[in-house]
């Protein structure tokens, strides 16, 4: 403590000493600035007066061409008669050898006083009238009031100059806060351009059709078209908005300002309308140029007639943004660019055509649009032979481009961690469940009935999407706990892109995602609290079914629920009396009890390879689609393909040093994924079966699956 304070003095005195030097600095310019001011006024008072000898004023007064005198105490001033000031100018300018100008006035003449006898009796004699100014204040007022109150004044502006102004200390002051906070790029200043930008075509093209409308408007401009003023950039978080604009401004080649519309809100009222105006006057005087506003609904909002408190600051900001939008003159080529993940939120007013004239949807990638976007991410990282993108873009269904990013950098970090040089196909896999379901939390211990319910629970979900159409194929079953997942998780893929389902394949994921709790019922005859997030997602699924997919036999095709923030948490609200969202529980119950006896029918039917499958996960603790189906088809599960992935290949090179840790593996080389957990001691018993009751509604057991929708399973 002593030392901090030793520490501390020194910088104290620094700053004293910086402080007094600063002020002493102040007062100096200050002190030279009066001086400045007060020989400036002298000579402005002298201006259009002609200083002469005092003998040459005498000889003027004996002449009789002084009419009056004014008697100072540093300066005698004389106004010479009409004769006197005629011949003052012929003799003045005899000696310039000039003839006198036409309507040349005489100047004021003065002279500086000296000690004459009789001076006085002098002027009475020649009849010149003569006085003195009265002055009250003494020399001392005098200074005070030339010199020390100008220099206390210049002192008091130079310090609100410098601290608030101009910011001072305080790091922005008054002159500050009304101006707009935007970063200008130039030309490819952001480093990004449409190279770095893939998956988005269509909102690609668009944004190079404006990009090219402002390098060549002649060529829209002579069959009569008009340059848009505005785009907005829709879609869900991660898609790209943002890298899509500043791939704007690497390609346009203009001025592009950047600002966030948090930047425009301020807690003073009226700043964020002054930001606003303070941004397209700088726009209009650098046209042209882009302006981007990212996240525009933070001030975009629609207006609310019924809050009180009549104009608040967000809606002063948005009305002033609306009138610039239709101020600025379009054929200057000034483009403003929004993002937003909400735009339902925006008032109608700033969407209409005229201010934002498109909107560009920035939609997840399809299956092209992933491998483009993992080819980009992948540019600058060492990759093994063994890796394939295709197989990758194909696991990562439904993943935007920030996944996928994330995704590639997480598979980088995993094969340093390896011990390896380069990445190969096992670290995008496990770096991609890694990403969705979180690492593993290796210091779990289960007990044996924990575990014998989470393999049953998991093979449960697998074995009814196996034996169904149209469901997704299983892609790999875990019983070992995650950090974002539960104490296992069942993961799906599909095999191919699809926008549309159908209500049986809808009625299919129901039965499997009640695939977990059925496999407990049929197993153990008994429930438990693994299936809680099984029965929250089947539930919001059934829901959906019934109010917003027109799926009811009760209710048909009428709408009973509206989606209320489409590229968010897509929730929804209903829009129907309470009687009928009384009789929607109703329906819910009756169909999810249906897919369940359906998911229990199908389970007891196969329920041979729902124990065979279970005895393998429990020795494995993590298996993949391909080696589940190949029990069911009979063959060796240890010859499938998993997208490409090779176990042997997460070995560390032979001879490699360096300190990085090596991996534990088993005997076969395979990387245990939970070391800490000794999953099970001895070879599984399958528990005994209960009397299998009849199923009169049971779906029947089909082996095949098809893909379906983009996402991931992830169940217990």
């Amino acid at each position: 403590m002593n030392q901090n304070k030793k520490n501390q003095k020194p910088d104290q005195n620094d700053n004293r000493k910086r402080n007094i030097t600063g002020f002493i600095t102040l007062i100096v310019w200050a002190l030279i600035l009066v001086i400045a001011m007060n020989a400036l006024f002298a000579r402005t008072e002298t201006a259009g007066s002609q200083e002469i000898m005092f003998s040459e004023l005498i000889d003027l007064i004996q002449a009789d061409q002084v009419q009056e005198l004014e008697l100072n105490s540093n300066r005698y001033v004389a106004t010479l008669t009409e004769e006197g000031a005629a011949a003052w100018l012929e003799d003045y300018y005899a000696e310039l050898g000039e003839p006198v100008p036409e309507g040349a006035e005489a100047p004021q003449l003065f002279a500086t006083p000296l000690n004459y006898t009789d001076f006085l009796l002098l002027l009475e004699e020649h009849d010149v009238d003569y006085y003195s100014p009265y002055q009250e204040e003494s020399a001392l007022t005098a200074f005070l009031v030339s010199y020390v109150l100008p220099m206390l004044l210049m002192v008091g502006a130079m310090f609100i100059l410098f601290r608030f102004v101009l910011g001072g200390k305080m790091g922005g002051g008054i002159g500050t806060v009304g101006k707009a906070n935007a970063k200008v790029y130039v030309e490819k200043s952001t480093g990004v351009t449409f190279r770095d930008v893939a998956g988005q075509d269509e909102a690609k093209e668009s944004l190079e059709e404006i990009i090219d409308f402002l390098h060549n408007p002649g060529k829209y401009t002579a069959i009569g078209a008009k340059l848009p003023k505005g785009a907005l950039l829709v879609g869900s978080p991660g898609t790209g908005k943002t890298l899509l604009a500043k791939a704007v401004a690497g390609e346009a080649n203009v001025p592009f300002f950047s600002i966030s519309g948090s930047d425009f809100v301020e807690m003073f009222v009226g700043v964020g309308a002054s930001r606003v105006r303070d941004l397209f006057k700088e726009a209009a005087k650098m046209a042209p140029c882009i302006i981007f506003i990212d996240e525009i609904d933070t001030i975009g909002k629609s207006r609310d007639a019924g809050r009180l408190g009549g104009n608040d600051e967000r809606e002063q900001t948005l009305n002033q943004l609306l009138a610039e939008l239709d101020g600025f003159d379009p054929t200057k080529g000034v483009i403003v660019l929004g993002a937003t993940n909400r735009p339902e939120v925006l008032d109608k007013a700033l969407l209409r055509p005229g201010r934002f004239d498109r909107r560009i949807t920035v939609d997840r990638p399809n299956l092209a649009g992933r491998l483009a976007t993992l080819q980009v991410h992948t540019r600058r990282i060492r990759l093994a032979e063994d890796v394939d993108l295709n197989k990758i873009a194909q696991a990562t269904a439904g993943c935007v481009g920030a996944d996928l990013a994330n995704l590639v950098n997480e598979a980088a970090l995993r094969a340093v961690r390896m011990g390896r040089k380069a990445v190969n196909q096992n670290d995008l896999l496990v770096s991609f469940e890694v990403v969705i379901a979180g690492t593993e939390k290796k210091g779990t211990v289960l007990t044996e009935k924990e575990k014998r319910l989470i393999a049953y629970h998991e093979v449960g979900h697998a074995l009814v999407a196996a034996r169904q159409k149209g469901t997704e194929p299983v892609s790999k079953i875990t019983i070992v706990p995650h950090t974002q997942g539960a104490l296992g998780y069942t993961m799906q893929l599909p095999e191919e892109e699809k926008f549309l389902m159908d209500r049986e394949e809808l009625c299919s994921e129901l039965r499997t995602l009640l695939g977990g709790r059925s496999a407990e019922e049929v197993v153990f005859q008994t429930a438990t609290t693994g299936a809680s997030n099984d029965i929250e997602r089947a539930t919001e699924l059934a829901r959906k079914m019934i109010t917003m997919y027109g799926m009811s036999e009760k209710f048909g095709i009428m709408g009973l629920a509206t989606v209320q923030s489409q590229y968010l948490e897509q929730g929804y609200g209903l829009t129907c009396a309470q009687a009928t969202a009384a009789d929607v529980d109703t329906e819910i119950h009756e169909l999810m009890e249906r897919c369940h006896r359906e998911a229990v029918a199908i389970l007891e039917e196969n329920r041979d390879l729902l124990d065979k499958i279970a005895a393998y996960l429990l020795k494995k603790e993590t298996i993949t689609g391909q080696e589940m189906m190949a029990i069911i088809e009979g063959r060796d599960p240890d010859t499938v393909d998993n997208y490409g992935a090779n176990p042997s290949a997460d070995l560390p090179p032979a001879g490699r040093g360096g300190g990085l840790p090596t991996p534990k593996t088993s005997d076969d080389g395979i990387e245990k994924p939970a070391r800490k957990i000794s999953m099970i001691s001895e070879p599984p018993v399958a528990p005994q079966r209960p009397e299998e009751p009849e199923a009169e509604d049971a779906t029947p057991a089909d082996p095949s699956g098809s893909g379906t929708e983009d996402g991931t399973e992830e169940n217990t």
